[in-house]
């Protein structure tokens, strides 16, 4: 589904994405983990073009993403982005941020759109908020509503920006349930975070990163019990020494 090739990327003189190689299968669930500045961010940003690329070349579904006729729209349709910062529109009510996409992007009728958008929002369990603002929401219902506004388009692919790190502690669960419910239907994820309970746990593969190269690539069973590399030893004595 998606395919990573000696991807380079430069900050000016900061050289944020070395050489990085990925390659991720339909289906797969991929969390992308590291310490701050890594470039894991910029790394998933750069799948659906948020984020120029120097070197290098990614595909999506057999796509080449930085071809010279590719519609950048159309692309975006096939690869739903949940944002750590929510994102959403502060003006419109909650189904009018999930309809937002169908209506102006895919040109489908409201009406017709409306169904469909009730039901991802009784999927992410705020059927009954369809008429609040986010600003009466909590920071977990907001995330929540992005999620269902980023399936909305229903696409093959979700990628997720660390979703949870603007969270206070108790709402990130609530936010997690339903990146785990998308991952048991199937869904092909690519997450950056810091929840290594998720990692462990719903994710197919642990990347891990550091100063912009990919250092690890293996199951969570192995990431966890016994991970190969030095830096990323130290990533996990540090994250356990904090829990």
């Amino acid at each position: 589904m998606i395919k990573l090739d000696k991807v380079n990327k430069w900050y000016g003189p900061h050289h944020v994405l070395r050489d990085v190689d990925l390659t991720i299968a339909q289906g797969e669930v991929v969390v992308v983990c590291g310490p701050s500045g890594s470039g894991k961010s910029t790394l998933i940003r750069t799948i659906n073009r948020l984020e120029p690329i120097e070197k290098g070349a990614i595909t999506v579904n057999g796509q080449d993403v930085y071809a010279k006729n590719v519609n950048l729209n159309t692309l975006r349709q096939s690869i739903g982005f949940v944002f750590q910062s929510f994102n959403l529109f502060p003006h419109m009510t909650v189904l009018d941020n999930v309809l937002f996409a169908p209506t102006t992007i895919q040109k489908r009728s409201r009406k017709d759109a409306t169904g469909e958008a009730m039901q991802l929002l009784e999927r992410v369990g705020l059927a009954e908020k369809v008429g609040a603002y986010p600003g009466n929401l909590s920071g977990g219902q907001q995330q929540r509503v992005a999620i269902a506004r980023a399936l909305a388009l229903k696409p093959p692919i979700m990628l997720f920006d660390e979703p949870t790190s603007a969270l206070d502690p108790e709402m990130v669960g609530e936010v997690l349930q339903v990146m785990k419910s998308l991952a048991r239907d199937g869904m092909t994820m690519v997450c950056v975070t810091h929840e290594m309970g998720f990692a462990r746990d719903v994710s197919d593969r642990v990347v891990f990163m550091d100063a912009g190269e990919i250092l690890e690539e293996t199951t969570p069973e192995q990431f966890f019990t016994a991970p190969a590399h030095p830096r990323a030893q130290r990533f996990l004595a540090d994250i356990l020494h904090k829990a």
